[in-house]
């Protein structure tokens, strides 16, 4: 499991479509559907249900969310106080 295939996920939940997160993502939406495709097939369940105008979290990406926030939170904070600690 790679935490950037945990960002894009997030991005996905947060802007409900794949096109919507590639461009917040600044990427293109095969990346975005290839890494969410990775991600799913890595934990073995589907994350989010597609519909005509979007996606919405399955029950196993609800479950995902917040342990996915949580792990990119912790990364952000610790590079910012390996960061604080680096010499000057």
């Amino acid at each position: 499991m790679e935490l950037s295939d945990l960002r894009i996920s997030l991005a996905v939940a947060r802007t409900h479509g794949i096109t919507k997160a590639a461009q917040e993502l600044h990427t293109v939406q095969s990346n975005v559907s290839a890494r969410i495709h990775a991600l799913e097939k890595h934990l073995g369940a589907p994350l989010f249900r597609r519909h005509a105008r979007g996606v919405a979290l399955t029950t196993a990406g609800e479950q995902l969310l917040p342990y996915a926030e949580r792990i990119s939170r912790l990364v952000d904070e610790a590079h910012q106080v390996v960061g604080d600690e680096a010499p000057r």
